[in-house]
């Protein structure tokens, strides 16, 4: 079976999951939503996780599902090593349920999740967790290494924004191929490049793919999604290759958030040469790393050594951003207009 073919059927499990909220539109990459056209977009982020409940990761699961609730969110975002040590062994093995599907029981997050792999997914079966046969265990799973969420705004014009119609475009990107450090030989750790190899070909197609992507959309919002950190003051720190390939086509094309895992914390870094906001959110169980020797503190934030996650919400012209500790306490916000770019802390 192609991966294609794979995609399609894992985007019909999701339909019938969502009463027929998901529609493809042209390439089998993107998933439009249609949730009755509302005024506003909720979801949840959360990174670095799947530790059978161990590192805390009940304790962040119970506190996404109560804020789920407050915020009615249509899904979850995991920013990838969703699996650990080394992912998964197979679509049999029950480190699946074990880490995902009994963790994460609440009402609020019977919802699709969208994830993208991390580094520590490749190290074992990568295209387990990419396979409809896990949507079939657990009818939230969306797994891919690349496609495209997009939501349209139906809201009356108004001369105060000039907005008739307005979107959200969210594009997920595979960065664990970027990291040359991964493909180097012999390596302590193996990686399943089944499906990318060889690499230059690989990246290439992917950073062709985004800038397309970007450059025909004309979506008011545009947030992109990898697992790697493109800056960040956390031990892994900056991504050398991220920033040489993906952050000039990011700010080339004006993209509002780029919201990662990696780094075991929750962290806002504000752009110093565009109007980026980079969002951590990788404290989804094993956590308090610090901040690294050689950390570049330029444009941070926010910095939380600790467990926590996300929310995000999106209306026509405002965005929302909020970061959660362990205890559903809120640490820090993030507020974006397209009038008027500002933050604000939690005291």
């Amino acid at each position: 079976m192609s991966w294609r073919m794979e995609f399609q059927i894992g985007v019909l499990m999701l339909c019938f999951l969502c009463g027929g909220a998901l529609s493809l539109a042209g390439d089998v990459d993107h998933i439009v939503l249609r949730d009755g056209d509302g005024e506003s977009l909720n979801f949840l982020v959360v990174g670095d996780w799947g530790r059978k409940g161990d590192y805390n990761q009940s304790r962040v699961a119970y506190q996404m599902g109560r804020i789920g609730e407050e915020l009615g969110v249509e899904f979850v975002i995991s920013t990838g090593d969703n699996f650990y040590e080394d992912g998964l062994t197979g679509v049999n093995d029950t480190s699946f349920e074990e880490s995902f599907s009994d963790i994460y029981t609440a009402k609020s997050l019977q919802k699709p999740w969208y994830a993208v792999l991390g580094n520590h997914d490749y190290r074992g079966d990568a295209l387990a967790q990419l396979s409809p046969v896990l949507t079939s265990k657990d009818n939230r799973w969306h797994c891919r290494r690349s496609f495209t969420l997009t939501k349209q705004f139906r809201t009356p014009f108004s001369p105060e924004t000039m907005l008739a119609d307005s979107s959200v475009q969210l594009l997920f990107v595979d960065t664990t191929p970027f990291v040359e450090n991964y493909w180097k030989i012999p390596n302590e750790h193996k990686y399943d490049w089944r499906g990318v190899a060889p690499r230059s070909a690989y990246i290439r197609r992917q950073l062709q793919e985004l800038e397309m992507g970007l450059r025909t959309s004309n979506a008011t919002w545009k947030i992109v999604i990898g697992h790697h950190t493109i800056r960040s003051v956390g031990v892994h720190g900056d991504t050398v290759e991220l920033i040489h390939m993906l952050l000039p086509i990011l700010e080339k094309y004006d993209v509002d958030l780029y919201v990662n895992g990696h780094d075991h914390c929750l962290e806002h870094i504000r752009s110093v040469t565009s109007k980026l906001q980079f969002l951590t959110s990788g404290g989804g169980s094993k956590a308090w790393r610090g901040i690294g020797e050689s950390a570049d503190m330029n444009g941070l934030e926010m910095f939380y050594n600790g467990q926590g996650f996300m929310s995000i919400q999106i209306g026509p012209t405002n965005l929302h951003a909020t970061f959660y500790d362990i205890d559903g306490n809120v640490i820090h916000n993030l507020d974006l207009d397209k009038k008027e770019l500002h933050h604000e802390d939690v005291a």
